[in-house]
C-alpha cells in the first residue's frame, strides 16, 4: 500500500480518523542514526508505525523497529508529540488520517541490520549525510528536535 503526506496544503484530501503511531530516533554510539527507505513513498524515515491493541507505546516503538530493521532498540525517552492537523496522510486504499505520533528516543542493544517488506533499504546514516537524503519535512522535523540533546520533548 502507497501513501502521500500533505503538510500545510489546502488541496489535502479531509482526514478520516486519527490513528496513534509511534516513530523511533535510534542512534548508535558512533553517532549514526538509523533510517530506512520505505515502501510506501520511497522516502527516508526513522521505523515507526501504528500502536496495536494489547500493546503499550514503547512495545510499540520495540516491535516496530524490529520488524523494520532487525535491530533490537530499549526506549530511553520521549522526542516529542505530533498531532498537527495540517499533516494529513492518503494511503492508496482511500484512507485519510490526521497525524497522530510520538516519537520515542531509542538506543540499539542488538540485532543485525536487515530490511522488510516496509523497506527498500535500512542503514545507519552519519549526521552529515541526512541533507542528501529524499526526507519529508514532517520527518526532518522530528530529527532536528531529536538532535537537540537534554532539551524537552516538542509538544505540537
Amino acid at each position: 500500500m502507497s501513501r502521500t503526506d500533505y503538510f500545510d496544503d489546502p488541496g489535502a484530501p479531509k482526514a478520516q480518523r486519527i490513528v496513534p503511531a509511534v516513530t523511533a530516533f535510534v542512534v548508535n554510539d558512533r553517532g549514526e542514526l538509523l533510517l530506512e527507505r520505505r515502501s510506501d513513498n520511497g522516502r527516508w524515515g526513522m521505523p515507526g508505525g501504528v500502536l496495536e491493541i494489547g500493546e503499550n507505546l514503547p512495545g510499540a516503538v520495540v516491535r516496530e523497529v524490529r520488524e523494520e530493521t532487525g535491530i533490537e532498540v530499549e526506549v530511553t525517552g520521549l522526542v516529542g508529540t505530533y498531532s498537527d492537523p495540517g499533516h494529513v496522510i492518503e494511503f492508496s486504499d482511500g484512507e485519510v488520517r490526521q497525524e497522530f505520533s510520538l516519537c520515542f528516543r531509542a538506543t540499539p542493544v542488538g540485532g543485525e541490520l536487515s530490511a522488510s517488506s516496509e523497506s527498500f533499504e535500512v542503514r545507519w546514516v552519519p549526521r552529515e549525510e541526512l541533507e542528501a537524503l529524499d526526507i519529508a519535512p514532517t520527518t526532518r522535523l522530528r530529527l532536528a528536535h531529536g538532535f537537540r540533546d537534554g532539551a524537552a520533548p516538542h509538544i505540537g
